[in-house]
C-alpha cells in the first residue's frame, strides 16, 4: 500500500490511479469530495451517526469493534458488486475524512486482494486544505476579463461562443447551478459552498493562466453560493466588455432562456411575488395578468426596465468604465457568433 501526500491541486490532474474512492458517509461525500472521486461508503449515514454516538457516550472500544464489523460487512458488500469487475491491474487511491481507520481499513483489505492501492495522506481534509489555499489564502493567478451587461444581454450564452471560438472560460453559474438572478434557480439543487468551491478550483486548474480567462459578471453570490475571495478579488479587479442590445431583443432573448420559467405559471408567480419588497402592488399585479395572458415579452421588458436596468445602473456608475463595448443589434447565435469572433482576435 503506497501513501500520497498531495502538495498541490494539480497533481490531481497527473495521477496514474485508476479509480479515486471516497470511503465517506454518503452525506459528507455529496457535501464535496475529490473530483472524479467515487462514493463507496464503508459506513453509511446511520451507521456512522451510530458509531459515533457510542464512541461518546458508551466507550471507545465498543464503538471501534462495531465499527470494525460494520466497515468489513460494507466492504464485503462493495467486493461482491461495484468491484466484482476489477481485475488484478486495477489501481485505487482511497481516501476518508482525514487519511484515518475508515480508508485504512478498507485499503488493508484492498491491498490485500492484490490490488496496488494508494492512500490518500490525511483524507479529504489534506484536500481541501489545497481548494481554501487556492481560492482564501492566495492571489488567484489568472488573467480575468469580465463579460458584463444588463439583465438579458446573454452574457452567459457569450461565454459559449467565446469558448467555442478557441477562448478560455470559467462559467460560474454552470458551476453554481443557478442562472444568477432572481429568476435564476434552475430545478437542479444548488451543489454546497464546499463542493462549488471545489468545482471552481478544478476548472481553474484545467485553464491557463498565463492567457486570458473571460467570466461572466456576477454579484458576488451566484443563486445563494459565494463567489470565494481570490476569485472575487480577480474579478473586482478585472477590465471587463460590456454587451448593449435594444430592450426588445432582450426581452426575446429572456423568454427563450427561461423557458422553463413560461412553461410553468405556478412557478413564475412565485418569482414575481419575490419582486413585492421593492415594487408596488399595482405593478406586481400587473406583471401577474402579463404572466396569466402569456404576454411574455412584455413581462420581460417591464422586468428589465423597472427592476434589472435600475439596479445595474447605480452599480456600473461605481465601476470603472468598460474597455470595449459591444453594441448588438440583436441576441441572435450569428450575431453572438460573431462578436466572440471578434473578441478572442482583438482582445489578448
Amino acid at each position: 500500500m503506497k501513501p500520497l501526500t498531495l502538495t498541490s491541486l494539480a497533481e490531481l490532474a497527473d495521477l496514474t490511479v485508476d479509480t479515486i474512492i471516497d470511503v465517506r458517509a454518503p452525506a459528507e461525500f455529496a457535501e464535496d469530495h475529490v473530483p472524479g472521486a467515487i462514493n463507496l461508503p464503508v459506513l453509511n449515514d446511520a451507521e456512522r451517526a451510530d458509531v459515533g454516538t457510542r464512541y461518546k457516550h458508551a466507550s471507545p472500544f465498543s464503538a471501534r469493534k462495531i465499527g470494525a464489523a460494520l466497515v468489513a460487512r460494507n466492504t464485503a458488500a462493495h467486493l461482491d458488486g461495484p468491484l466484482a469487475d476489477k481485475d488484478g491491474g486495477w489501481q485505487p487511491l482511497v481516501y476518508c475524512w482525514r487519511g484515518g481507520q475508515r480508508s485504512g481499513a478498507f485499503a488493508t483489505i484492498l491491498d490485500q486482494v492484490g490490488w496496488r492501492v494508494t492512500l490518500l495522506q490525511g483524507g479529504y481534509r489534506s484536500y481541501r486544505r489545497l481548494v481554501v489555499d487556492a481560492l482564501y489564502d492566495r492571489p488567484l493567478p489568472h488573467r480575468i476579463t469580465l463579460v458584463s451587461g444588463g439583465t438579458g444581454t446573454a452574457k452567459t450564452e457569450m461565454l459559449r461562443h467565446l469558448q467555442a471560438a478557441g477562448a478560455q472560460v470559467l462559467d460560474l453559474e454552470g458551476l453554481a447551478q443557478h442562472r444568477g438572478s432572481l429568476f435564476g434557480a434552475t430545478e437542479e439543487t444548488q451543489p454546497s459552498q464546499k463542493m462549488f468551491e471545489s468545482r471552481i478550483a478544478n476548472a481553474l486548474g484545467q485553464l491557463d493562466p498565463a492567457r486570458l480567462t473571460w467570466v461572466e459578471a456576477e454579484s458576488s453570490k451566484v443563486g445563494n453560493r459565494i463567489i470565494p475571495p481570490a476569485l472575487w478579488a480577480a474579478m473586482c479587479a478585472a477590465q471587463r466588455v460590456e454587451i448593449k442590445a435594444p430592450l426588445h431583443a432582450r426581452a426575446t432573448y429572456l423568454c427563450s432562456a427561461y423557458a422553463d420559467l413560461t412553461e410553468d405559471l405556478d412557478r413564475l408567480h412565485r418569482q414575481i411575488d419575490h419582486l413585492r419588497p421593492y415594487h408596488a402592488a399595482k405593478l406586481i399585479a400587473h406583471w401577474q395578468d402579463q404572466a396569466d395572458t402569456g404576454d411574455f415579452v412584455a413581462l420581460a421588458q417591464g422586468l428589465v426596465q423597472a427592476h434589472y436596468d435600475p439596479r445595474y445602473e447605480k452599480a456600473a456608475a461605481s465601476s470603472p468604465a468598460p474597455m470595449r463595448q459591444l453594441d448588438l443589434p440583436d441576441l441572435e447565435a450569428a450575431t453572438l457568433r460573431a462578436a466572440a469572433a471578434r473578441l478572442t482576435a482583438d482582445v489578448t
